[in-house]
This record gives C-alpha cells, structure tokens and sequence, in this order.
C-alpha cells in the first residue's frame, strides 16, 4: 500500500473525539497522559506539572537511560526545557513545535504546568518495563 493509499484508508472515515474522554490515562509522578486513538492513530496529550523532570518521573518506570519515544508535539501551556543525548538544547514555549528524536531529557522550567499534543511517541510513553 503506498502511502497515499494509507492516508485515503485514514481519511476514508469522519471521526471526533475529545481529550475530555479519552481511550487511555497513564499517570506517573508529576504527570499524566491522556490517549485518544482516531483513524487508526494514537494522539496524546502530556501535563507535567512543576517538578516534573523524565529522568526522575519516568526514567525509574521505563528503565532507559533517556527517554527513547520519538515526539512530534504542539505545546499548549508551560515551558519545556529539553536537552538531547548530543548536547542539543531546546527552550519550548506555548505555540512552538518541536520535532525530537530519541535519546532525550526535559523538564518543567517554573511554576505553570506544561501541556503538550503529541502525534507521535505516546504509543509506549509511560509503560512500565
């Protein structure tokens, strides 16, 4: 199937849903995600609150040395801050979008709660090991 016969099957089909009742919770220190699964995709959104850190939050429950999801996310509230594997360092604020491969580190800068919508990467986020 090439990929424009994929996105036809996708969109071959109207769908709503609503975060407000979402497929999924996953809650962790800090944090909690929220999963909903339309045209065959699963799309989630992020909360960290004010000392939410993945090394400390979810690096204990996956048991990875860096967060190893890839994320495609629009950010909604808060500051992010991520730093990769590589050194690579980014301040993510409401509005932006950040495209982050695996081998990652982020935490919440200040006292707002950060909320992201993230396209890809939630699949595996947060499950245990």
């Amino acid at each position: 199937m090439s990929s424009q016969q994929h996105i036809a099957k996708i969109l071959g089909v109207a769908e709503m849903k609503s975060f407000g009742k979402p497929d999924e919770v996953r809650e962790f220190p800090n944090g909690m995600l929220e999963l909903i699964k339309i045209g065959g995709l699963t799309i989630g959104r992020a909360t960290f609150q004010p000392g939410w850190k993945w090394s400390t939050s979810l690096q204990p429950l996956v048991k990875t040395e860096s967060c190893q999801a890839p994320h495609f996310q629009y950010h909604i509230a808060g500051v992010l801050w991520v730093i990769t594997d590589n050194g690579e360092e980014f301040e993510c604020h409401p509005g932006e979008v950040l495209l982050l491969p695996p081998g990652h580190d982020a935490w919440v800068v200040g006292n707002e709660p950060v909320v992201v919508i993230d396209f890809q990467g939630m699949l595996e986020y947060a499950v245990p090991k």
